[in-house]
């Protein structure tokens, strides 16, 4: 072993020169000190058995070798150990990060390490939005095999901000408008359930996991620009003059410049587009059919049907009969023709959510 200790000190570029004078033994026992020194500053993929994270390792040519129970949970659409990352994961980052990666592992950039972000997205899960980290599994190695990918999922908790600042947009917009109730939860819970039943029709393929997510929560936001509305017109009792109806369509505006700085369109077109009508008599710029987004389209039908059936201080409620078929008299004309034949066969769903939720 002394003789191994002087071996170990010799110049990497004559080391090759100096084993060509030892004998086998000897030989033997530098490999396997060397190989016991990378396996102790390799950590154990069982380490990541039971991690909240999950966890990839792959190989020196970005090939998947092992994927915890964390990271499978997190990507069922995947086949993921055998295939290779850029392959599977390559969509979900954007593609400087993706160079970036190749030349951590190829290249050892900044240590074999990186840190970045990525958007895991398909058609059946809501979008995860998640920290990346890459790292070399095999320390003080100058050129390691294998690396580790660290996914640390902040989708909730990106969520939770963005959406509890819209919030209190909408409970201010609420204290104008005090006659409403329950309205905009239920709005919120027809609109999800409409987007349901389009999930896999032909046609609606825009209608993902992140479409039904969203409407659930931005129909709500659909009346916000009346916080800008006047008292007076807002809760007057009976019919509006011609320029106090003028002044209430402005809330679509007043809505959709509102929420011009949320990061998902829908939330402006919902607001701007949601009393367009299908024949292009709707307000406040008469678009007509496609034109109209699909988001306000299925708002549209959830918003006039929970007014149905509300009671409101200048109509008495109407009960679930009556309010289906006064929806299908607009069939074609007020609404999308394809959208309400949806809403009639989903129809008691309709009225179960509304009994569900409806005001006490």
């Amino acid at each position: 072993m002394q003789d191994i200790q002087k071996t170990e000190e010799i110049p990497d570029n004559e080391k090759l020169e100096t084993l060509d004078v030892l004998d086998a033994a000897e030989v033997e026992d530098i490999e396997t000190a060397d190989a016991a020194i990378r396996v102790s500053h390799t950590p154990s993929m069982e380490l990541f058995e039971n991690s909240i994270f999950p966890v990839l390792f792959i190989d020196q040519h970005l090939k998947i070798i092992y994927a915890n129970p964390g990271c499978k949970n997190m990507f069922p659409f995947s086949k993921l150990v055998g295939s290779y990352f850029v392959d599977t994961f390559g969509k979900f980052f954007e593609l400087e990060d993706i160079r970036k990666i190749r030349d951590t592992v190829i290249k050892g950039d900044n240590g074999f390490s990186w840190k970045g972000k990525a958007r895991i997205k398909s058609r059946e899960i809501v979008t995860v939005q998640t920290k990346v980290y890459l790292f070399a599994a095999e320390m003080n190695i100058k050129a390691p095999e294998n690396f580790v990918i660290m996914f640390d999922d902040v989708t909730e908790e990106n969520r939770l901000l963005l959406r509890s600042v819209f919030m209190s947009l909408l409970e201010a917009s609420k204290l104008k408008d005090n006659d409403t109730g329950q309205h905009i939860s239920r709005v919120n819970l027809y609109s999800r359930c409409l987007a349901e039943e389009l999930h896999h029709k032909p046609g609606y393929e825009r209608v993902d996991a992140d479409f039904i997510d969203n409407i659930g929560f931005l129909a709500s936001m659909h009346d916000v620009g009346k916080i800008g509305t006047p008292d007076d017109i807002l809760n007057k009792e009976g019919p509006l003059s011609d320029w106090e109806w003028s002044v209430m369509q402005e809330h679509t505006k007043n809505g959709a410049f509102i929420l011009s700085t949320y990061p998902n369109p829908m939330a402006k077109d919902i607001a701007l587009c949601h009393h367009e009508k299908w024949n292009g008599t709707g307000y406040p710029f008469q678009l007509e059919m496609d034109l109209i987004p699909l988001s306000a389209r299925i708002v549209a039908i959830a918003d006039v049907y929970d007014a149905l059936r509300m009671r409101r201080s200048y109509k008495p409620p109407f009960d679930h009969q009556t309010a289906v078929r006064q929806m299908m008299e607009g069939k074609g004309t007020h609404f999308d023709p394809t959208l309400l034949d949806v809403f009639y066969t989903s129809a008691p769903r309709f009225n179960a959510l509304f009994e569900k939720n409806k005001d006490t």
